[in-house]
C-alpha cells in the first residue's frame, strides 16, 4: 500500500462514523475471506497484520472466533499484541473478557493454527507496548482519546 493510501485509510478509520459502522461489516467480511481462503488470509490483512482469535467465552464456555488486527513482536517465533480498541467505542470488546477469564486460546496466523497464552499488559510493560502500537498504527491514539476506559493490550505467546 502506498503512503498516500495508508494516510487516507488511517484518517477514515479514525472517524466516529467508521467506529459506528465498521463493527457491523468488517468482522463479517474478514470471517468470509478467512473461510474462503482456507484460513490463509483476511481482508483486513491488506492493511494490518491480522489473526483470527479462537477463545473460550467467559460466560458461555463456547468457542468464539474473532478476526482482529494485531502487532507482531520480535522474530518469527515472537509474540503478538492484540489491541482491544473496539474501533474507539466506549465498552471493552467481548473477546478481551474471554481472554481474561480463559487465557489459553488459539490464533490462525497466515494459514497456521497456533496455540497461545494471553496476558493482559499493565504498568511500564503496557506503556512500552502502547507506544509501539501507536507508532505502528496512529489511529489507535485517536481511539484512546475518544474513550474513558484504558484500551486493553494483550500479549499472546505461543504455548
Amino acid at each position: 500500500m502506498t503512503a498516500a493510501v495508508e494516510r487516507v485509510v488511517q484518517r477514515v478509520s479514525s472517524t466516529r462514523a467508521f467506529a459506528r459502522i465498521a463493527p457491523h461489516f468488517v468482522p463479517a467480511l474478514d470471517r468470509a475471506v478467512h473461510r474462503l481462503s482456507g484460513g490463509r488470509t483476511l481482508l483486513s490483512a491488506r492493511l494490518l497484520p491480522s489473526v483470527v482469535l479462537t477463545s473460550t467465552g467467559a460466560r458461555s464456555g463456547q468457542q468464539r472466533r474473532t478476526p482482529l488486527a494485531c502487532m507482531r513482536e520480535g522474530d518469527p517465533a515472537g509474540a503478538w499484541v492484540l489491541i482491544g480498541s473496539n474501533f474507539g467505542r466506549p465498552g471493552h470488546p467481548a473477546w478481551t473478557a474471554n481472554l481474561l477469564a480463559n487465557p489459553d486460546a488459539e490464533i490462525s496466523w497466515k494459514g497456521r493454527d497456533i496455540p497461545v497464552r494471553a496476558r493482559l499488559l499493565s504498568g511500564t510493560e503496557r506503556a512500552a507496548a502502547w507506544a509501539a502500537v501507536v507508532k505502528f498504527w496512529p489511529p489507535y491514539a485517536r481511539y484512546q482519546a475518544r474513550v474513558e476506559r484504558e484500551i486493553r493490550l494483550f500479549r499472546l505467546e505461543p504455548r
